[in-house]
């Protein structure tokens, strides 16, 4: 009876210490896991699949840069979404406040096709230049008509982010059309890519970057990986990289500031 009576005792401690609240003692309350400070679904795809934003850095630490990072936009473009999954999955970012989007066309990436379900290039269905394109192109049935594009229109917005990197592929190389030249000169030395002009064979009409530097006071840049980059580059090497950019780093160690110069006015 004893020996029960102390069990139960037992049982009951570690019940209450299970249901505790984490901040009832400082000394033991568990650390944050990972680098995710945030997670917020900001709409969903045509399918009704999430899509997803994930917050990480330092919000609110003085002079630190707002970013997005965004991936997937084309579903037959994959690899660069794993250098914003290590973001998420790794250390906590250091120097930044982050925003990351892995997913932006989850309906596109199951089907492993350029499109969204309803066969609408994202990248040519933003209200800025928009045209009505066929085929490869397709560009929908007016400016922003697909839930996805609404979706991030209203998540750009409400962050209002300093810097956008839109990653693609198969072209290997920094689109130089910003309205900070500067900034595109930087993505390229620290990612060492070459810069170009990415004019989608003629005038690019409807893109998310245009959308953005004609609407905003910060700047939008494409980033275009090759069609074949390696899962070290991908996971291990380019997402430290793109912390660089923005003078910021994961875990402890810091780099030294390095000015890339405010957005030009377009």
């Amino acid at each position: 009876m004893r020996r029960r009576s102390r069990l139960a005792v037992v049982a009951g401690l570690l019940a209450a210490a299970l249901v505790a609240p984490a901040d009832a003692d400082p000394a033991v309350a568990p650390a944050r896991a990972g680098a995710v400070i945030g997670r917020t679904v900001i709409g969903t795809s045509v399918q009704g699949r999430d899509l997803v934003a994930y917050h990480l850095g330092e919000p609110g630490r003085p002079g630190a840069d707002t970013v997005v990072l965004i991936a997937t936009m084309h579903g037959n473009e994959p690899a660069p979404r794993q250098i914003l999954d290590a973001l998420v999955d790794g250390q906590e970012v250091i120097g930044l406040d982050l925003w990351v989007v892995p997913n932006y066309n989850p309906d596109g990436l199951a089907a492993g096709t350029r499109t969204n379900a309803r066969g609408v290039d994202l990248n040519r269905n933003f209200p800025y230049q928009w045209r009505d394109l066929d085929g490869r192109f397709e560009s929908g049935r007016r400016p922003a008509s697909e839930p996805e594009t609404r979706a991030v229109m209203r998540f750009l917005r409400r962050v209002a982010p300093d810097y956008i990197l839109s990653f693609h592929q198969p072209f290997n190389a920094v689109g130089t059309d910003t309205k900070s030249p500067a900034f595109a000169r930087r993505v390229a030395r620290v990612l060492k890519l070459p810069t170009t002009r990415l004019d989608c064979g003629g005038v690019c009409t409807g893109t998310m970057t245009s959308w953005f530097n004609h609407g905003f006071d910060g700047a939008a840049l494409t980033v275009e990986y090759g069609p074949h980059p390696s899962r070290r580059l991908m996971r291990d090497v380019a997402p430290d990289q793109v912390l660089r950019v923005f003078s910021a780093t994961r875990g402890e160690v810091r780099y030294e500031p390095l000015s890339f110069g405010a957005p030009e006015a377009g």
